[in-house]
């Protein structure tokens, strides 16, 4: 159904959704999960393929009607297997988190060990956090960072994986922003005799583009999302060796989901032609150069960076020594048009509501067009947000650059 019926059929939706697109192509997006696709990505999703019932997976449906459908599915798997370099690809979990919950039930059994990041340290809510479902499954434990340096501490990683035998060693997180050692991860998941699980949602279009190392090859289950830096529908993906297909297949379907979204999976398939193409390269490139840019004039300006910069698409800004909360930060960046997020620091004294830290990343402002000339823009727009100094002209400078740099 097109704009105009949805205008005529419910205009309250149509106009909801008509300020959302306005929104977000008059404000700066720099949360480090969020992008913008393109236009072909959004038409795929809004497909008829919405309206399809296909249980179950290519040939093998528990509905008929599926020949369309599982042309789609193939077709999104073998572009992630292409892009990825992997021998499997499951494109039906919904999300990341249910992608995660499904590879481990793929090798565990409930009350297993589970060894992640723990959460102010940069990990995720599905990497076994108390209050989520993988918390209460599984007998989670958790590594942090090392205090003089921010980064991952892999001593700590082994001592645990020796003193607990995970059957899941996780790597991978929501806000951590330098390179992760798959090699040394897979060793110390060798030793203990456990399953190496690299969740690389955030930094997947980065892999893909080659502008990062990656853990296919090494990890035994790869779990991701597909917006955030590979710029497709909101989504998951596992990627798995031959000989854990089966499992895995089996754990997302019948095990945790019904129906595949085939809509979504389009868009899937339209995100991994897009990221096949050299300029995707180019693009996975750039947003890497322009975090590390952001994060240079960020320290020019005296902000404080956990782990001192960035490898990747994020940074992670310590605003104790500007005396700010990170709910303060957001707000006030919000009101000018600079949209942002709160974020736990390893250690934090605040509350997850409120936080000491601030989670910047550049995939949508990059995918708008912006280069390194304009971090140092934005770098000193947000300083002079958050000194409070001038937040009109602030305001009429982030409306100048959205014009600029118009959404695809």
């Amino acid at each position: 159904m097109g704009t105009k019926q949805l205008e005529t059929v419910d205009p309250e939706v149509a106009g909801l959704c008509r300020r959302e697109a306005e929104r977000q192509a008059s404000c700066l997006t720099l949360i480090a999960s969020e992008n913008h696709s393109s236009p072909a990505v959004r038409e795929a999703v809004a497909s008829l393929l919405t309206d399809k019932y296909a249980e179950g997976y290519p040939g093998r449906r528990y509905y008929g009607g599926c020949e369309v459908g599982d042309e789609v599915e193939r077709l999104a798997r073998n572009r992630a297997k292409e892009l990825f370099g992997a021998e499997t690809a499951n494109v039906q979990p919904h999300s990341g988190t249910q992608a995660n919950l499904a590879a481990y039930l793929a090798v565990m059994e409930p009350g297993d060990c589970l060894l992640g990041m723990s959460l102010n340290a940069g990990g995720h809510l599905s990497h076994g956090y108390e209050r989520n479902h993988t918390g209460r499954l599984f007998r989670a434990v958790h590594y942090g960072l090392d205090e003089s340096t921010g980064r991952i501490d892999y001593g700590e990683v082994e001592r645990l994986a020796k003193e607990h035998r995970p059957k899941v060693l996780v790597g991978g997180g929501s806000s951590y922003p330098r390179l992760i050692d798959w090699e040394r991860l897979r060793a110390i998941a060798d030793e203990v005799g456990a399953y190496l699980m690299a969740d690389i949602a955030h930094p997947a279009g980065l892999i893909a583009g080659k502008a990062l190392p990656s853990p296919v090859g090494i990890a035994d289950l790869v779990t991701m999302t597909t917006h955030k830096t590979l710029r497709g529908p909101r989504g998951g993906m596992i990627l798995s060796n031959k000989t854990l297909v089966k499992k895995v297949n089996s754990s997302v379907f019948p095990g945790g989901q019904g129906g595949p979204f085939l809509h979504a999976i389009a868009g899937k398939a339209v995100a991994f032609g897009e990221a096949l193409r050299p300029e995707f390269r180019d693009y996975a490139a750039r947003v890497v150069s322009n975090a590390c840019r952001l994060g240079t004039e960020l320290e020019a300006r005296g902000y404080d960076l956990v782990t001192g910069g960035t490898d990747t698409h994020c940074l992670l800004v310590d605003l104790r020594p500007k005396d700010l909360s990170g709910k303060e930060a957001e707000s006030r960046l919000l009101e000018v048009g600079i949209v942002v997020n709160k974020n736990l620091i390893p250690g934090d004294p605040r509350p997850a509501m409120e936080t000491s830290g601030l989670r910047l990343g550049t995939p949508a402002v990059t995918t708008r067009g912006m280069k390194e000339g304009e971090m140092a823009v934005l770098a000193d727009l947000i300083d002079r947000t958050l000194t409070g100094e001038d937040r009109e002209g602030v305001a009429a400078r982030v409306r100048e650059l959205a014009e600029a740099f118009p959404l695809p």
